[in-house]
């Protein structure tokens, strides 16, 4: 079956149509507990949940015992929610064990308890493996996943981001969670991490404003990869491996770095749009940045081709999935990143315009 979207899913089980089995398949850990909370509040009785409701982990338990909760009807409740995480620990088992939990697996859903939603999570499968063909033919996977296209990343990581302010009674207006957003690079965790600090600077029951959001969340780590762009403009390669390397040195986190350097291209992008003679403060006050920042944003989107920074954009979302999808050379994954972003792709050549010969002498 193709993925669906985590909408689609409880408006199924509001409805109350059957969900013998349901994969959560993503490589966002707060998306999926999202999803994974909402087919619980959809389920489960809240007064229920302390006979309704059962985890376990792939990681630690065998899968036998989850389908075994699975297949035992609940006391006192009509319908239960069994959650089994970390199901991709299966494919990294023995041959012989993980035949048998597959085979277990496949026995329980060819006969679903009925009085059961059996909830399966995976941050990646392998597609060639017997586990992912099994899921992806009896279970609806569920995409818990944040778009890949940039703009409709931001809109949802946003979107989500009011959801989270809200539950922390600290509401937040879809302009400045975007901001917000947009800061964190779409990442989900840390959106929610800033969250918690903005409710404790705001007060318990007062909104987040985009002042609040400028006084806790920009860094200046934001600013000073400004030197990084000057570096990529001029296309001096070895200078800004050198400086990658010192700020690994210095303790940067490669995600963090990776996020820095998205909301970078995303201003140089916007720059580009405002034409090389916007002043330093007319620039600030459309870029949302500091006079000093936003005028050198400014002049250096002047020196690279938009089509260069749109590729740079695909290319840190690619670098930032890698880092986030379990890479364990985090120093590799970003000096291959500087490799890309100072490689412009080749325009394509016209069929008509034949290449030029050479010179004769």
């Amino acid at each position: 079956m193709p993925p669906i979207s985590p909408e689609a899913l409880i408006e199924r089980l509001v409805a109350g149509k059957p969900v013998p089995a349901v994969l959560l398949l993503g490589a966002d850990a707060y998306l999926r507990q999202a999803c994974r909370d909402s087919i619980v509040d959809v389920v489960v009785d809240p007064a229920a949940r302390d006979w309704a409701l059962s985890r376990f982990s792939a990681d630690d338990d065998d899968l036998g015992v989850g389908l075994g909760q699975a297949r035992t009807v609940p006391m006192l409740a009509s319908r239960q929610a069994v959650i089994i995480t970390g199901l991709e620990s299966v494919d990294e088992q023995s041959e012989k064990k993980r035949d048998a939990q597959i085979d277990d697996l496949t026995a329980y859903l060819e006969d679903p308890a009925p009085f059961t939603v059996l909830v399966l999570e995976a941050a990646k499968l392998d597609l060639r493996m017997r586990l992912s063909k099994l899921l992806t033919q009896k279970a609806l996977v569920v995409a818990a996943e944040l778009p890949a296209d940039p703009e409709a990343r931001l809109r949802m990581a946003a979107t989500l981001a009011v959801q989270m302010a809200r539950e922390r009674k600290a509401p937040i207006d879809k302009d400045t969670a975007e901001v917000l957003a947009d800061l964190c690079n779409a990442d989900l965790a840390t959106i929610r991490t800033e969250i918690e600090k903005l409710t404790t600077y705001v007060g318990s029951g007062q909104p987040i404003r985009r002042a609040d959001v400028d006084a806790l969340v920009v860094s200046e780590k934001k600013y000073s990869v400004w030197e990084l762009a000057d570096m990529l403009a001029a296309g001096q390669r070895a200078k800004a491996l050198i400086f990658l390397d010192s700020l690994l040195r210095e303790g940067e986190a490669p995600p963090a770095l990776v996020g820095a350097m998205s909301w970078m291209y995303r201003k140089l992008l916007e720059a580009k749009e405002l034409g090389p003679h916007a002043s330093g403060y007319q620039a600030a006050a459309r870029l949302s940045m500091r006079p000093a920042a936003a005028e050198m944003a400014v002049r250096q989107a002047q020196k690279i081709p938009r089509q260069q920074l749109i590729d740079g954009l695909r290319a840190l979302y690619d670098a930032d999935s890698r880092l986030k999808s379990g890479a364990k050379d985090h120093r590799a994954v970003m000096e291959f990143l500087v490799a890309q972003l100072m490689t412009p792709k080749p325009a394509p050549q016209s069929a008509a315009t034949p290449p030029s010969s050479p010179a004769r002498k």
